[in-house]
């Protein structure tokens, strides 16, 4: 059976600060869902670190159809983001953005000793941050009659599942959450009720 789980960070980790020959980087781990909320970090932590000489990250999105970018913002190619990415890769986490800030101490640390920083301070961050399990799920909205809400929710509760959203008009919608690995058979419970129409997705919220 295909997987149906992945890991990701639960809330932003805490500030992790390596040192390494006066220079000092400072790095932040933060669990994201878009491209949007990725660059919305980049500015927060920009304007945090305004004084600092790099601004460097690495981000992956998604679950089965990954996709990542990494930037070396100024540093030699592949001396920054590359080694964040490879602490995403090695802590087994998607969904993530590191970040890490650069302060100048005034000594060249060459291409390998800034390899080795940039991997130690993503380590530190990624140590760190609160890393949780959570399932692959798929949303349906029903869209039924009131007569027929009281063996809707006894499905509902008998397999557990969770309301994400609902409104109220002429007829009663909802959306639920069913977790990958049980869609089909839940599609099948839902098929046998007379009277109620679902789709997959939520298009009437």
């Amino acid at each position: 059976m295909t997987k149906d789980t992945f890991k990701t960070l639960a809330v932003a980790s805490p500030e992790a600060l390596y040192k390494e020959k006066g220079s000092k980087f400072y790095a932040y781990a933060f669990p994201i869902d878009s491209e949007e909320g990725i660059n919305a970090r980049i500015k927060d932590v920009k304007e945090k670190h305004y004084s600092a000489r790099h601004w460097c990250y690495a981000w992956q999105l998604g679950i089965r159809n990954t996709m990542y970018r990494v930037n070396d913002d100024g540093e030699p190619r592949n001396s920054a983001g590359m080694p964040i990415y490879g602490q995403i890769q090695s802590f087994g986490v998607t969904n993530t953005l590191v970040i890490v800030v650069r302060y100048f101490g005034g000594i060249k640390l060459g291409v390998g000793g800034l390899v080795k920083a940039y991997k130690q301070a993503a380590n530190l961050t990624l140590k760190n941050a609160p890393i949780i399990e959570k399932t692959i799920d798929v949303l349906y909205t029903l869209n039924f009659e009131y007569v027929l809400m009281n063996k809707v929710m006894r499905i509902i509760k008998e397999h557990q599942l969770e309301i994400t959203n609902q409104k109220s008009a002429l007829k009663c919608l909802l959306e639920i959450k069913v977790r990958e690995r049980d869609a089909k058979k839940i599609e099948t419970i839902l098929n046998s009720i007379f009277g109620l129409e679902f789709i997959k997705g939520t298009s009437e919220f």
